[in-house]
């Protein structure tokens, strides 16, 4: 019995994407699917190369297919989708880069720049060509957290830097230019040297490259962000309320040059005691439950103080919770890049917000029940949660005057009260909208 086409395609229904809660057919991610003498051939595609879960994916695809009556042998070929050609700088080092991740925080001190080493030296460890490129001009962490102090840097014969190696990740910073010298110059100087660091270092051909940002939301994230088509931002904060209350400016940042957030890493959590075990929040309870509330983003890891965590990075790169974290944001990527193509078109009518979605579903808010539902810091109290406004300011026939998306998760919406400084995530839309009775 010879097995068909639709036989094979049937099996592989029963291969379920967690994240998108779909099969792997109904994604498309099967290619190439080929039958001779009981021998299939076939490609699963994924939407990112460093997918956690792509040896799962193959042994499911191998199981059910072998199952199909008629079949001899199966082979499964994991590949990535393939990326369009970034719109960049004539003869940019990044044009074979096929994703750029950006790590940032908008306040010192919150260890952004060891999660960046340590999702960059995970990566590269699991076999992906990887780069981590740190522009803080002012503060370089790099040569310290690689132990590489020698001053200098190789150029070649066409004026390229050539990044240095640790293990088999390529790390470039701009540490490595200046030494233990401080970097004294204006913006405009400090603009040019990134675009510089950006685009005339000789990369090579990369899965991954992950920029270490400088805290903040300045000239220089402007310049990486509108210089480089960043494919997503991960932002690192801490429970303290001063880095909590920052992430909302950098979330503001990224949404207003398209970069979307896959969500924070929370550092430095807590303590869990070695002797008794208790568990100790030394900055506070964790605040992500608002950020998520807020801004709809996701908790992607809640990282201890712990020894392995802030020490020898080599201690970093093994200890679990960084594989974790790991893995949490390569699925969170994954799940970005799938999912752009989903973001809705928002429509502002008389009397509703509608969400219109390319499945032809339609969520509709009422214009007065969002405006009151705003959760902007003018509206609600960002340390009580008390909520400001006065529900007898808002009228009756209140209406946008402008809708625009931010990112890949909100609405901005200008109101006719003159008040724009919300967001309003997909997901409360979505809420809002399913407890409201069907007209």
């Amino acid at each position: 019995m010879t097995p068909t086409n639709e036989a094979i395609l049937n099996a592989l229904r029963a291969v379920i994407d967690p994240d998108f809660e779909k099969d792997i057919v109904t994604l498309g991610f099967v290619k190439d699917l080929a039958i001779r003498d009981g021998v299939v051939s076939f490609k699963i595609e994924l939407t990112t190369p460093a997918c956690p879960i792509r040896d799962q994916f193959k042994e499911e695809a191998e199981r059910v297919v072998k199952a199909v009556p008629g079949v001899t042998s199966v082979h499964v070929t994991m590949t990535a989708q393939e990326r369009p050609m970034r719109k960049l700088a004539q003869g940019s080092g990044l044009a074979k880069t096929t994703c750029i991740l950006a790590v940032t925080s908008c306040k010192g001190g919150v260890g952004k720049s060891t999660v960046a080493a340590m999702l960059a030296v995970n990566l590269a460890r699991r076999g992906f060509r990887t780069g981590l490129l740190d522009v803080d001009i002012f503060g370089p962490s790099a040569p310290t957290l690689f132990n590489l102090h020698e001053k200098g840097v190789e150029t070649t014969d066409e004026d390229y830097i050539v990044p240095r190696e640790w293990e088999n990740l390529k790390v470039m910073s701009f540490g490595f230019a200046l030494g233990d010298e401080p970097a004294v110059m204006r913006g405009p100087m400090v603009s040019g040297l990134v675009q510089q660091f950006l685009h005339q270092v000789a990369w090579g051909e990369l899965d991954y490259l992950i920029i270490d940002f400088p805290p903040g939301t300045g000239d220089v994230q402007l310049t990486i962000s509108q210089s480089v088509q960043l494919d997503a931002a991960v932002i690192v904060t801490t429970p303290h309320e001063l880095s909590l209350a920052d992430v909302r400016k950098g979330i503001q940042m990224f949404a207003k040059v398209n970069v979307p957030v896959l969500g924070v890493i929370e550092n430095m959590a807590y303590f869990q005691c070695p002797g008794c075990g208790e568990r100790h929040e030394i900055f506070g309870k964790s605040g992500t439950d608002l950020l998520r509330e807020r801004f709809g983003l996701d908790n992607l890891a809640v990282l201890p103080v712990r020894t392995a965590l802030s020490g020898r990075l080599e201690d970093l790169a093994a200890a679990p919770e960084a594989a974790a974290a790991t893995d949490a944001v390569m699925r969170a990527l994954g799940r970005q890049m799938m999912a752009r193509p989903e973001r809705p078109k928002p429509v502002a009518t008389p009397t509703h917000i509608e969400l219109h979605w390319s499945d032809g579903r339609v969520e509709r808010v009422a214009n007065r029940e969002l405006r009151l539902a705003c959760g902007c810091a003018l509206c609600v109290d960002e340390m009580s949660r008390v909520p400001l406004l006065d529900p007898d300011t808002v009228p009756e026939d209140i209406h946008a005057e402008e809708v625009w998306t931010i990112g890949n998760y909100a609405l901005g919406i200008a109101w006719s009260d003159g008040h724009a400084t919300g967001f309003f995530p997909f997901q409360t839309i979505h809420q809002l909208a399913e407890a409201t009775p069907a007209e």
